[in-house]
């Protein structure tokens, strides 16, 4: 998508995606990371998601990029933090204790930015980009994080033709297949959801399931 198609939903307040609570299907499977307190996480498009806040809760360091500079500010707005300002290469930084937000294009990120990223958290962002922006954000983007990075992906499934992106539907194939050769990929869960989503059924798709994956980066 273009950039400004992101900038517009946000300007209008056109943000579905965004949740007024920590996912559920990330506090019952993130545990299974068992990663190590203190441990950096990268949140790509990460919007002003509350998740990045449960996150930290955890003892993690988080790493958020978002497009959007009016979904950082009301982030830190939000939860009445001031945060400390200062630019990169990457963008603008801001961070306020263990969250660190980067308005940004989260492609601009090297391996270097992303070098102390012991996992990465996707709830909304492959599901947000169409097929060709999907394989570069795998391809170039998950390709510069770490050896022994793990993951949580979340991903949603649905008759694709029944109703337009964003968010998009992206098949269980097709996630093995955009990972599989420099991830291990595990399915955990998959879940019928479609009567909790009002925008869906209105818009008579016939079925839908969100779908929990785990991630590992191979050496």
């Amino acid at each position: 998508m273009e950039p400004d198609f992101w900038h517009q939903r946000w300007r209008e307040g056109r943000i579905g995606f965004h949740q007024d609570r920590p996912m559920p299907l990330l506090l019952e499977h993130w545990p299974a990371l068992a990663l190590a307190a203190g441990s950096q996480v990268f949140v790509p498009l990460c919007g002003k998601s509350l998740d990045m806040v449960w996150l930290a809760a955890q003892g993690h360091r988080v790493l958020g990029v978002e497009l959007s500079p009016l979904a950082v500010a009301q982030f830190f707005d939000e939860h009445e933090l001031t945060p400390q300002v200062h630019d990169s290469r990457y963008g603008r930084h801001y961070r306020a204790g263990d969250i660190e937000l980067i308005c940004g294009d989260v492609f601009g990120l090297d391996a270097g930015a992303l070098a102390g990223c012991a996992a990465v958290y996707d709830r909304a962002a492959l599901i947000a980009l169409p097929p060709p922006l999907r394989r570069r954000y795998v391809g170039e983007l998950h390709a510069r994080l770490p050896a022994g990075c793990r993951g949580l992906l979340i991903t949603l499934e649905y008759p694709q033709h029944e109703k337009h992106g964003p968010p998009f539907a992206v098949p269980e194939a097709e996630v093995y297949k955009l990972y599989g050769r420099d991830w291990n990929v595990a399915t955990l869960e998959r879940r019928d959801v479609l009567a909790q989503e009002p925008g869906f059924v209105a818009a008579e798709v016939s079925a839908l399931d969100t779908v929990v994956y785990q991630l590992s980066r191979k050496a």
